[in-house]
């Protein structure tokens, strides 16, 4: 039976005698083999920041239900493909990863030239809402003259993630794409049992769909419903409970479209595998005051400095493993860069360092929390200075292509081509070339270095500073003299400038990896870099001694690095104050970079549309636009008056990576600006940074048209209200992690308490060790029985926030129950 429409909504209406075993079956949608799952609607999130702020915290949380927010969150991390199929007629391809979440593109890896075998090693932090579903990473093949081919994929569900607390890791099989089991969207239903007097009937109402997949070559689709009931046919259909029904009498809801679980699945192992690691965190995060305690503790902690076997800082690092390291480390770090403590606690660590190390050669060289918060000190507060320095560097490096080689044993002459004279090179005019061009890219980048001071971060210099002064007065005598450089130089130089120039993708340098030419001379560059940064020690100098072309320049090198060194840590507290002041005057820019904007040129049937390119510049005041990066810029949208930053149907314009920004004029009408990126990366790039700087505007809106107003009626859903509230949900809380996002402090310190949560055995255990130290008369820090009171306190602490969360769940919303409606065929 067919769905006509309703009189009223357009909706589809059907309906059957439940009584009759031969009647007709209820609904599927027939553009793709689909089953339906109620959509769960859980209880709304209450605004963070707790409602007894001003009043004196009392020693327990409240035990009333406090406010939460729930936060989920992906780190994914894309490690290499094997044993991937040929796909071009050469016997290899050129595979990358797109990365969708719930069948939206979120992430494309970068193309891997050549190869069966890729390695990307890229790695992704991704914000998500609680109730996405799946993700999904499919292995594509690079085309230069058609549609990229789609090698295979891998999709992992929400709960198979969950079920991982540690995070999924391992080699996972390719399977083969079918478009029939590319599912997505929403469809409204409305199921209903009428009673009747000799047998009940079965009424079903198809009201609308929302975010179906694509099925056309235009990204769009003509879907259409065919309805049946309580038969097997070739087609799919919906089997529904309806004694279930009977109960309730009417059901109502959207359900989510799924691929058909019955139908076998095709082989696998001929596809190639994809090594993946993928971690899943929910986090109920608690208003801000529950974490004050908390807060508190770890900041008064590094306020006194002191050290002992009893302080909160060293017994954190003692107790955490090396595998989490690193992300304890950043937590910790944006805790008290939020606190405007970053400098001290960093300042703390050095000092802990330097006290358990008798050999200077060993300074810094392990991963201990103090190298941990320092990598991410730096990516965190000096990115944007990095970029500054290494952009022009690396660009250059990648437009000349030059070949370069400076190991005898691995010069290929054959690659380089021929001379001025027509006549292939010798191997010693191309070592020779190879030096000439590495010592052009090192003195631009020694200059730039050297030119950089100014354009230092504050925070940065003044902790240099801390640094340089620690390790000067623990190795005072004249034979150690390099050591106060060597420790800044292995965080500047050996962290931070030469990682950036081996993998400039990773820092955000370039959008693509480099080719194995450029691949070795970036190799290379660093390598020297990494020589400066060791001050030319003798040791560096013996492991390659091919690298002696270089030698003159690196010389000259560290002199100027050491200079630079000694005008940087040159910094007072009232430069430092007022460099701090000054940059934060600047307000710099969240993101920029030339966009295309949408321009309609006359009215009516002859109305023309183009794209016109400009430099944008996204503040967190403003959208604003200029001709050039360096033309005077035009105020465009005010952010707090926008209302929704979301993608645009490839069909609209017919053109990809599209994004719309509805805002609100300044008389409160909703407007909408068209802007087009250049790729997938640089579209979600923007929308993420557009959405985390609206996120607490007024007014988001919940639904959108990803089409446009054409004619009389939307592109997308063809309604003809342009004032229609919209189509498909809104997606404002998908966002990509970048370096430069503000800090959030309450989750951070949720983050916080989860780790110490984990390793609470091993917090009492220290707990009771000192306790008992103590009671026999000895104190370890002969202060008194204060680190004993410090881990009391984070103990108490710690049960106050298991309780504000237990007492957060204790007294759940009522849900609607959630039912499934499975496909038979």
């Amino acid at each position: 039976m067919q769905c006509l429409p309703a009189p009223s909504g357009g909706a589809g209406r059907g309906e059957w005698n439940s009584g009759d075993p031969s009647a007709p079956a209820l609904p599927s949608l027939a553009s793709a083999p689909a089953c339906l799952q109620r959509q769960s609607h859980c209880s709304p999130s209450l605004s963070r920041g707790g409602t007894h702020a001003s009043e004196p915290l009392p020693a327990r949380p409240p035990r009333r239900r406090p406010a939460m927010a729930k936060r989920s969150s992906l780190s994914i991390r894309i490690v290499e493909g094997k044993n991937l199929p040929a796909k071009d007629i050469t016997g290899s391809s050129d595979p990358y990863c797109i990365v969708k979440v719930d069948n939206e593109p979120i992430i494309r890896t970068a193309t891997v030239w050549k190869t069966l075998c890729p390695f990307w090693g890229e790695d992704y932090q991704v914000h998500l809402p609680p109730t996405f579903h799946t993700v999904a990473f499919y292995v594509m093949d690079e085309d230069a003259l058609s549609r990229d081919d789609v090698i295979g994929k891998v999709c992992l569900t929400r709960d198979a993630l969950a079920s991982h607390p540690k995070g999924f890791s391992g080699w996972t099989h390719l399977v083969e794409v079918d478009p029939n089991e590319e599912v997505q969207g929403e469809i409204h239903l409305r199921l209903e049992v009428v009673p009747g007097v000799h047998a009940s009937r079965l009424r079903c109402a198809v009201l609308e769909a929302r975010d179906l997949a694509p099925k056309d070559r235009n990204g769009a689709s003509d879907p259409f419903v065919r309805v049946h009931y309580n038969g097997r046919t070739q087609e799919t259909s919906v089997a529904v409970n309806v004694q279930r029904l009977c109960s309730a009498q009417q059901e109502e809801g959207w359900f989510r479209l799924q691929p058909d679980q019955s139908k076998s699945r095709r082989g696998k192992g001929n596809l190639g595998s994809l090594q993946l690691e993928v971690r899943l965190r929910d986090e109920t995060v608690l208003p801000s005051v529950c974490y004050q305690p908390l807060v508190q503790l770890l900041c008064q902690e590094v306020k006194l400095g002191t050290q002992g076997p009893g302080q909160l800082i060293p017994v954190i690092e003692e107790t955490t493993s090396a595998e989490c390291r690193q992300e304890v480390a950043t937590t910790l770090l944006k805790l008290f860069l939020g606190q405007g403590l970053a400098k001290d606690f960093l300042d703390l660590l050095f000092q802990l360092e330097l006290g358990r190390t008798s050999e200077a050669n060993t300074l810094f060289r392990s991963n201990s929390l103090a190298s941990k918060s320092m990598e991410s000190f730096l990516k965190v507060a000096g990115m944007r200075y990095l970029h500054g320095i290494l952009g022009p560097i690396i660009d250059r490096v990648f437009e000349e292509k030059k070949y370069v080689e400076l190991d005898p044993s691995k010069v290929e002459v054959k690659d380089v081509g021929c001379s001025g004279l027509h006549r292939p090179q010798t191997e010693a005019e191309v070592l020779e070339q190879s030096a000439q061009t590495l010592r052009a890219h090192l003195v631009a980048l020694l200059s730039a270095i050297c030119r950089s001071v100014r354009t230092c971060p504050a925070i940065v210099r003044a902790t240099f500073r801390q640094l340089f002064r620690r390790v000067r007065e623990r190795f005072p005598s004249a034979q150690h003299q390099n050591v106060p450089f060597i420790a800044v130089t292995s965080f500047l130089c050996l962290r931070f400038f030469s990682p950036a120039i081996l993998s400039p993708k990773l820092f955000h340098l370039r959008e693509r990896h480099a080719d194995a030419r450029t691949s070795r001379t970036l190799l290379l560059l660093a390598k020297a870099v990494q020589n400066i940064g060791n001050m030319d020690t003798p040791v560096s100098r013996a492991k390659e001694s091919w690298m002696e072309p270089l030698q003159p320049t690196v010389r000259q090198g560290v002199a100027q690095l050491k200079d630079f060194i000694m005008k940087l840590v040159d910094i007072e507290e009232k430069e430092e104050l007022d460099l701090q002041r000054a940059l934060n005057s600047q307000a710099p820019p969240v993101k920029e970079g030339p966009l295309f904007i949408h321009r309609t040129k006359g009215k009516g049937p002859l109305a023309s549309s183009s794209f016109k390119k400009l430099y944008f510049f996204l503040t967190t005041e403003t959208l604003s636009f200029a001709k050039t990066s360096s033309s005077k810029k035009s105020t465009f949208i005010k952010l707090a008056s926008i209302r929704a930053a979301e993608k645009v149907e490839e069909k609209s314009f017919g053109s990809s990576h599209i994004m719309q920004v509805i805002y609100a004029d300044d008389v409160g009408r909703a407007q909408t600006v068209y802007l087009q990126c250049k790729c997938v990366n640089e579209l979600n790039q923007w929308l993420s940074a557009l959405r985390k700087a609206s996120t607490n505007n007024r007014g988001l809106l919940r639904s959108y048209h990803p089409g446009i107003f054409r004619g009389d009626k939307w592109s997308c859903c063809h309604q003809k209200d342009k004032t229609d509230q919209g189509c498909d949900k809104t997606h404002s809380r998908v966002t990509l992690q970048e370096w430069n996002d503000p800090l959030d402090h309450d989750l951070e310190a949720q983050l916080i308490y989860r780790h110490l949560l984990g390793v609470e055995a091993a917090l009492r255990e220290r707990y009771q060790l000192l306790r008992g130290v103590t009671e026999a008369g000895v104190s370890p820090t002969g202060c008194d029985g204060a680190p004993e009171d410090s881990l009391a306190q984070l103990l108490r602490v710690l049960q106050d926030l298991r309780e504000a969360h237990g007492s957060s769940l204790a007294s759940p919303a009522a849900r609607e129950p959630h039912h499934l409606l499975e496909l038979q065929t």
